[in-house]
């Protein structure tokens, strides 16, 4: 059954509404995220994102409000290997804490529009080439397995992505508070928080590579799918403030992701073969992110947390 235009607008308006009052949230702030208001924080979205779930389940069926649940499992989970990324940017470029608040809000809207494209073309490909599903299947395994042995890209400042964008904009060479851009005798220029949003929205696209094609096996409902990777990508930025100081007792985390992209990727494989429901999927990658966090958090009690974000 089709989606309502009106769904999905109501959808977008509660997303712009976020938004603005994150942002005017900022305004009034003049400190970063305390831990308990981050803790505070990702769980309000956690539960708003499960009180839509049950507007999915009344509007559209509960069985279209399991597999929104777990394609919001799945990119939430993974969103956490963002925040890994994340720390690395912010540490590498010197941001300061209260000013990165501002880049992850801006952040998110960047990745409304990226991935609203990459789920359109997605959903377009497997529409036309059902075999399409198995090469995202393969990819999703081998990502996988590259995870858990590959170690994660520190020098960001040498890419030649910003290499470009030096050459194309002046760049100043401090901060200027929270600003993207700032005027000096004259002459527009981008400030370095500029520089970290375009890595971070740069980041995040190629981390929509793994986790958009990981929520099709579970479903190819455009809705689904789109609003999934949206509620998941909006409670990142509390999450961030809330993991940030704690990235480093996560030790076997990285190890669970990607055994839930293996996983999700030999789900896809053999769906036709040998389905496997969704509501197994969603008890199997809980149970893998609980062992692997409680694991973690086990091995690493006796280890002092340090705040990256400083």
């Amino acid at each position: 059954m089709p989606t309502s235009i009106w769904f999905w607008i109501a959808f977008h308006i509660g997303v712009f509404i976020a938004i603005a009052v994150d942002l005017a949230s900022f305004k009034r702030r003049h400190r970063a995220l305390s831990m308990r208001a981050a803790a505070l924080r990702s769980l309000l979205w956690v539960l708003l994102s499960f009180g839509f779930s049950l507007i999915v389940s009344k509007m559209l069926g509960p069985d279209r409000a399991l597999d929104f649940l777990t394609g919001y499992l799945i990119e939430y989970s993974l969103s956490v290997d963002n925040i890994f990324v994340f720390v690395l940017i912010f540490t590498y470029f010197k941001v300061p804490p209260i000013s990165q608040h501002r880049v992850l809000v801006w952040g998110i809207v960047g990745a409304l529009i990226m991935r609203g494209l990459m789920i359109w073309l997605g959903v377009s490909l497997v529409s036309a080439f059902h075999f399409v599903l198995y090469i995202f299947g393969v990819f999703l395994i081998i990502t996988g397995i590259r995870m858990a042995f590959s170690r994660q890209q520190t020098d960001f400042g040498d890419s030649w992505f910003l290499r470009i964008c030096r050459k194309l904009m002046p760049v100043t060479r401090d901060f200027r508070g929270s600003h993207f851009t700032a005027r000096i005798d004259g002459r527009l220029m981008l400030t370095p928080l500029a520089l970290v949003l375009l890595v971070i929205d740069v980041m995040d696209l190629v981390f929509a590579v793994d986790s958009i094609p990981a929520v099709f096996a579970i479903t190819q409902d455009t809705f689904i799918v789109y609003t999934s990777n949206i509620c998941a990508i909006l409670g990142l930025r509390s999450l961030y403030f809330l993991l940030a100081n704690l990235m480093d007792r996560f030790v076997y985390l990285r190890i669970g992701l990607s055994i839930i992209l293996v996983f999700v990727g030999v789900k896809m494989i053999l769906s036709k073969i040998f389905p496997i429901p969704n509501y197994i999927s969603l008890v199997v990658i809980m149970a893998i992110l609980l062992i692997t966090i409680c694991v973690s958090i086990f091995m690493t009690r006796n280890q002092p947390a340090d705040d990256p974000r400083n």
